[in-house]
This record gives C-alpha cells, structure tokens and sequence, in this order.
C-alpha cells in the first residue's frame, strides 16, 4: 500500500507494525482476535476481500473512524438495564407473536412477513424513543413491503382491526379510487411515546412494490416539514429509512437519493437507514409466504430451518439471568395473543373497507371532515392592475443596492421593464408574476430541477449573482412584499429520479404551497418513469393522496434531434383516466366538476397568459391534481407569443380553448375548414395562413387543455362551424403526440364530423435529427393543412 493511500487513511507508515483488534462483525480469515496492521491490509488486498464478505467503509475523518470503534467496536458497549431487557422482550413478543397470529388465520395470503428479522420492531422502536429524547417530534418512514404489517401495528400503532379488515375478501370497498394491496398502504398517527411522555408523529409512507423508489419522497416530505416548522438543522423532524440489502446496493436511486444530502436546499441534515440483511438476519419464508425458497436455496433453508427463534433464545437467556421468570414470559405472550383475536372479533363488525384509514399525509383543515372539498367552484385567476405592475417591476430590477450584475442580464432586465411600460408579458414575466402573485398570498412556492435558476434556455434569472463579489447572490421575488410567503428556487443534482421524488414528497406536507419540478428537457423525464406512473398518475387512486405538484416538461419540434424534442405527451395522454366514448354529464361548474373526476391535468399553452392563469389555478381550486405543462422553448422569445395585461387582469381566467378571434368567426357558416391544434405549431399555422390569405376560409382552434378533454367547449365550436371539415394538425408524428387521445373524443362530441390529421408520419424516434429534413416534414404538413382538396373522396 502507498504512503499516500495510508495518509488518506489517517495512517502512517509507523502504524503497519502495530497490531489491531478485530471488530466481530469483520470476516477477514483466520481466528485471530488482534493482527498487526501489516496483515490485515494484506488479506485484504489478496484473495479474502473477493470470497468472505469483507465490508469496507472508507471514511476519512479521524474523529468520525473514532467515534464508530467507539460505538460500534468497543466490548460490552451494547449494555441495557434489565428494565430495558423486559422491554425488548415485550417488543419482541409482539413482533413475533404478530406474524404468528397473521400466519395461524390467513395461512393461504401473502403478506411479506416478517419472520427471521423480528428485531427489526425494537429496533425501529428504540431508535424513535432516543430521537423523542433529543426533541424529535415527527418521524417520517419509508420501507419496502417486508415487514409493513408489523411496524404499521407496532411501531405507527395501527389499529388491529383494521389491518385485519384487509385480508378479508368479502369486504366491499368504499367509493374512494382502485385502492392497494395491504403491504403498500401506509400510515399517519400522532400519540404519545411511552417511554419519554412526549407526543410524536409518526408518518409510514404508501409506496409500490417498486423496491427503494419510495426513498426520495420520504426525504422530500421531511424536507417540508423541517421547512413548515423552521427546522433548519433537522432537530425536529427526522426521516428513517429501511432497506433490502440488495436493494439497497443493486437500485440506482437509492445513490440519487444520497447525492441530495448535502445540496442545501435537499438536505434533511441526516436519515437513518436501517438495511435488512437476508444473510444476517433471514427470511424464514421465500420472497412471500406462498413460495418454496428449498426450490433454489436447498442447503442454506436447510440451516435456517434449524434455527431456533430469536424470541425463544433471548426469552431463555432473560429467565437464566433472573430478569424475568417463565411466568412473566408467558402471560405477556398470553396478553398480546388475547389483544390480537380481540381485534380479529372487532374486524369482523366492519362492512366496508376504507382506504381513507391508510392516509399517510392527512391535510386536516384543507377539506371538510369528511375528506371532500369545501366547494366546487374556482375564483377568477387574473389579478388587479396595480400588482402585475408592481410584480413586473421588481422583476426588472435589482433590490440590493451596490450589487454588480452582469451586462447580458442588464439587458434582459431592460427588456423586461418596456414590457411593464407596454403592458405586456413574455413567457418567463408571466411565470414570474403568478409565482409573485401567490406568495403575495403567503403561499410557498418552490422550483426545482436542472439549472432551473436561469432556466435551461436563460431566460428566467430567478437568481441574480454579484459580478464581483464571489457566492453574492439575490433573489428578487424574496424582495416582492414586507410579510411575503418565501420562493425557493433550487439547481439539482443531475438526476430525474431522485429529485422528481423528492418534489412529489414535498408537494405531500402542505396543500398551500405550489411545488414545480421542471425536466432540462420534456425528454429526460422519462428517467422518472417510476415515479410518474407509481406516484403520480396513479397515487390518488391507490391511496387517496392528493397532491397538486406541477411538471414543467419543454416540448417542442424544432429540428434538435431525438432526445431534445418531445416530452412524449401521448403517454401522459394514455395514462388520463376521462373515459373517451361517454359525454361527461354534470351539475353545476362543468370545468371544477371536471378537473376533480381527473386524476391528472395535461395542458400545452400558447399564450405567456394562459401559462399565468393555469398556474394560479393550481393554487385556487378546492382540491389538488398534478398538473403536466408541455412548456415552450422556442416560444420564450416569439414576439408574437406574448400577451397584454388585458388578458391577466381581474375577471379573466383560464381558458381551456382558444377559439379562433380572426375573421373567419365573423362567419362561422362560411368557412370550409377548422383546424384544431395544440401548443406552438399554432403560430406555424396561423403564419402559413396568413401567408396563403386564408383567414377567412379557415379557422384555427387552440385546445390549451388536452386532459380532461373540455368536451363542452368543443361541441359548441364544432357546431358553431356547421359546414367545415375538421383537422387535427400537430406537429408529433402520428403514433405520438395528442392524435390518439382527442380523435375518439371528437366523434364522441358530434359522430358524424370525422377529424382527419394532419402532421407528421409514424416513426420510432420522436424526432429527425436532420436539420433539412426536419424543415421538409414541416413544409409537408403545412401544405396539406391548408389544401382544402386534400381529403376530398377519401373514407375516414
């Protein structure tokens, strides 16, 4: 070994001669109690590191190596009192005792138990008694399903009964989404700790039989709850976190969730991970109840069936010692045995079985007690004159005096003053203001994702750097108003994943804050798919969770290539839930009714204005959705992509569609065709039409909200052209982008109109990555747009 790799080691070269002792828990042959340092980094550099199981843990802090000798290695450090025995016997009582129950009246169900590493309970429960102790008030959880059952009912303390109520199959579900399986609910409860007196929160979080992809959610939800609380060293909030071992060494976002700790505006200042060893500890079973490990594990399950139970061994040992007799033992099985057929009685009084029990992130004042929202209405998104001036104005300038920004940025900032002056907004002075609007309103705002601070295509400047003072920094929007709600505005680390889940758990702790993750490119959120698809699309419906995180996701064909062209809008399309052959039916605000039947929102604005209401009424609906904007790239710096004050003021809103304004509405029975679109081949078409002087022969319709399909809207702009043919026109190929999502609800609309498309050919990839191709399948689709004999004679 070199000098310089014992150096990093905190070693010198004197040390090889010394002899070490050898901690228990390292395998590095032989059966020696002390080696010279010499051999021990001889074995472990030749054939013992490859075939023993040899662990090592590079740290290279001295006083960190320290402490773990301290704590870890030192003979007789893991002492208890004997009262403490007598609670780890309990503890362990009602862990084995627990599965055995489950097992004796379901023998036939998989329920991932817990056999063979029952010291998981006390283990999770002595853990949370000393974070009580050191003022810890709220414990956040993620684990996988092995164990789940257990440590709902005896670390969350879930009632019996209702874990129970979940293994019968003749219980009809209540009237509140698909649900889950039971080793995937989770769990909120505050009560008291028994052994320091104090309350504390303990939240298990729902999470997919995806192993490990719970780890970042966890970590974005304490983050909040550290934020909410003022937390700002983790003193009272804490996350525990508990893994496979081969989990947490094979799954990738185990490492992303890691890379987080020490990003300021990511780091929980600490989590607990706790790795369950199948080769320390062990399944007693194989993957679930219902396998046969002996199939392909015979010798090794031949050992473990040997194996005395833990309870049995440590109930012996405690009676030998005198710190409980046999009695005592066997009236504390008797006494958690009588409490679980107790329950198993109750559960049998249950009709119907709720998944609202499981919530693991209850929002308690948000909605009336009986989970539904307050009202089913949505104010007016657009805000008073005098606060887009005034947002549009801090925008454009720096607060902090004597501070030295870069010449490019001066120009961005004049740019953005004339538009205040002209009443106008581009895309990223329209983000600012709804941003600014809502804190104004004492709502949270966070930003989240790659380079998000000046944005991918600079032009946001959310953050403003000194010139000449290093790590100077200003963040105008924290400059808005004296009692403002703060914004967060954060760059991540490389990572979709992780980081998506982490915004997802954050977006959990709080119904009053607007959560955005935003992909570098629409593109790379694929990389997230886990989470899209677990969580998401789905999480309402398994596990009764709102939560109204915003996915910024740039779209757009502008001859970049393949991987920075589409946020691959058909499969979000695919995964909304409005059934396509059925008119939706309902009283009252057909948009709000609407939006609270989705189980997700996918809008794609063509105007800066439209962008600002669909984000205020995230905020301003009685309930919460994710919602899914395909954002501009190209569109940023349009001139005639910007919007009028007009359009933001008070009284406006939203608009769903964007009917055509132009001359053919002035005579809707003369026009030959209509052209529906989305997004920003828009202003393509409306520039071709232009060019071809067809605005009085064809109309141009902008469905700026794909899903839930606003059918109302459509039918009365399909009948309001009674004698045109109708176009799809985008600029996807046609096995992607929005084709095979609107086309059936357009004839669910009027059956006897077909819509026939116009755009790209199918293809693979999602774009060419030729430039002069890319303009040639432009050209292409826009001839055939505005040929009205295109489709004459042809059957749809």
């Amino acid at each position: 070994m070199s000098i310089d790799k014992l150096e990093s080691y905190g070693l010198e070269e004197s040390d090889l001669g010394k002899s070490f002792q050898l901690p228990l828990t390292t395998f590095i042959g032989g059966n020696e109690s002390t080696l010279p340092l010499r051999e021990i980094i001889h074995r472990l550099e030749t054939s013992y590191c490859g075939h023993t199981g040899v662990e090592f843990m590079f740290i290279n802090n001295m006083e960190q190596c320290q402490w773990i000798r301290q704590k870890f290695e030192t003979p007789g450090i893991m002492t208890f009192s004997d009262r403490e025995k007598r609670t780890l016997l309990a503890r362990l009582v009602r862990s084995t005792r627990f599965e055995d129950f489950l097992a004796r009246k379901w023998s036939s169900e998989k329920r991932f138990g817990l056999e063979g590493c029952e010291v998981l309970i006390p283990a999770l429960k002595m853990i949370i008694d000393k974070s009580s102790e050191t003022g810890i008030e709220s414990v956040i959880m993620g684990m996988p399903h092995r164990g789940r059952l257990n440590v709902l009912a005896n670390v969350v303390r879930k009632d019996l009964d209702q874990i129970f109520c979940q293994f019968e199959s003749k219980l009809e579900a209540a009237d509140e989404g698909s649900g889950d399986v039971k080793y995937h609910l989770g769990m909120y409860h505050e009560r008291i700790n028994r052994e320091t007196d104090k309350n504390i929160t303990l939240s298990l979080m729902a999470n997919p039989s995806h192993l490990e992809a719970v780890d970042p959610v966890v970590q974005g939800k304490t983050k909040a709850e550290q934020f909410y609380r003022g937390d700002t060293e983790g003193r009272r909030v804490m996350s525990i976190l508990m893994h496979g071992d081969a989990a947490f060494a094979g799954q990738g976002v185990v490492y992303e969730t890691f890379h987080l700790s020490e990003l300021p505006s990511y780091t929980t200042h600490g989590t607990i991970h706790v790795v369950v060893n199948n080769q320390v500890c062990y399944r007693r079973f194989g993957h679930n109840e219902m396998d046969e490990p002996m199939f392909t594990q015979p010798l090794m399950y031949k050992q473990i069936r040997k194996q005395e139970h833990v309870l049995k061994k440590y109930a012996d040992k405690l009676i030998s010692e005198g710190v409980v007799t046999l009695q005592e033992f066997e009236e504390e099985v008797a006494k958690y045995d009588k409490i679980c057929e107790e329950a198993y009685t109750s559960s049998k009084d249950e009709k119907i079985l709720h998944i609202r029990h499981w919530l693991d992130s209850p929002w308690p004042d948000f909605f009336k007690p009986d989970g539904e929202p307050k009202s089913m209405s949505c104010p007016s998104t657009g805000l008073s004159e005098e606060v887009l001036r005034h947002i549009g104005e801090v925008a454009s300038s720096v607060p902090l005096k004597d501070f030295a920004i870069h010449s490019g940025l001066s120009r961005i900032l004049r740019g953005r003053a004339d538009m205040v002056t002209k009443r106008t907004v581009d895309w990223a002075l329209a983000e600012y203001v709804a941003f600014g609007s809502l804190l104004k309103d004492g709502i949270h705002v966070r930003l989240s994702g790659q380079d998000v601070e000046r944005g991918t295509f600079s032009h946001r400047h959310h953050v403003l750097h000194d010139q000449e003072v290093d790590k100077r920094f200003c963040i105008p929007m924290n400059h808005l108003w004296p009692n403002q709600a703060l914004y967060t505005v954060c760059n991540s680390s490389l990572s979709e994943y992780g980081v998506l889940g982490f915004e997802l758990g954050f977006a959990m702790a709080s119904p009053n804050a607007l959560v955005c993750w935003e992909a570098q490119f629409g593109d790379f959120q694929n990389t997230a798919q886990c989470i899209i698809d677990q969580f998401i699309s789905a999480g309402q419906a398994k596990w009764v969770r709102h939560n109204g995180i915003v996915l910024l996701l740039p779209h757009g064909m502008e001859g970049m290539g393949p991987e920075h062209s589409s946020a691959r809008p058909e499969r979000f399309l695919q995964m909304s839930k409005d059934d396509p052959d059925r008119y939706p039916e309902f009283t009252g605000d057909f948009e709000v009714q609407q939006l609270y039947d989705c189980n997700w929102i996918v809008v794609n604005c063509s105007t800066p204005a439209n962008y600002f209401h669909v984000l205020r009424r995230q905020i301003l609906l009685p309930f919460r959705k994710p919602l899914i904007v395909f954002t501009p790239k190209s569109l940023l710096r349009l001139p005639e992509a910007r919007s009028s004050f007009d359009e933001m003021i008070t009284g406006t809103k939203f608009l769903r569609i964007i009917p055509d304004g132009g001359p053919a509405s002035k005579h809707p029975e003369k026009v030959k065709r209509v052209i529906c679109c989305t997004g920003k081949v828009y202003y393509e078409l409306a520039k071709e039409r232009k060019r071809l002087k067809l605005e009085e022969d064809v109309a141009i319709v902008r469905l700026e909200q794909i899903s839930p399909f606003p059918f109302d809207l459509i039918k009365a702009e399909v009948e309001k052209y009674s004698n045109a043919e109708l176009i799809w026109c985008q600029e996807e190929h046609k096995n992607m982008g929005y084709y095979d999502y609107i086309r059936p609800r357009f004839l669910t609309v009027h059956p006897k109109n077909p819509i026939w498309y116009v755009g790209r050919d199918p293809a693979a990839a999602p774009a060419t990555g030729n430039k002069f191709t890319h303009l040639a399948e432009l050209k292409r689709f826009l001839d055939t747009a505005f040929n009205l004999e295109a489709f004459k004679g042809r059957s749809f």
